[in-house]
């Protein structure tokens, strides 16, 4: 399956960079791995897309809505970071 997504072009660039290699997204569509992920570069100012468009294959998905790990005093003070790694 093709799945088309917004980016804007700070995050649109890293990923054609690739320094970028996650995307972090409301959970709100299906996808699973072996889809491709079409990034188009939206800029949220002229709020049109710019044209570029980049597409991913999906390696990995994870959903949660409750990611209890840790305590809630420790997620307020110091919140969540993503990480991504090759």
């Amino acid at each position: 399956m093709r799945i088309e997504k917004k980016i804007w072009p700070e995050f649109f660039q890293r990923v054609l960079d690739g320094v970028k290699t996650f995307e972090l997204r409301l959970a709100d569509f299906e996808c699973n791995p072996g889809d491709i992920l079409v990034l188009r570069e939206w800029n949220p100012k002229t709020e049109k897309y710019t044209g570029r468009t980049i597409e991913k294959k999906i390696t990995y998905v994870t959903k949660t809505k409750d990611a209890k790990f840790w305590p809630e005093e420790d997620v307020e003070k110091y919140g969540y970071q993503i990480i991504g790694f090759k």
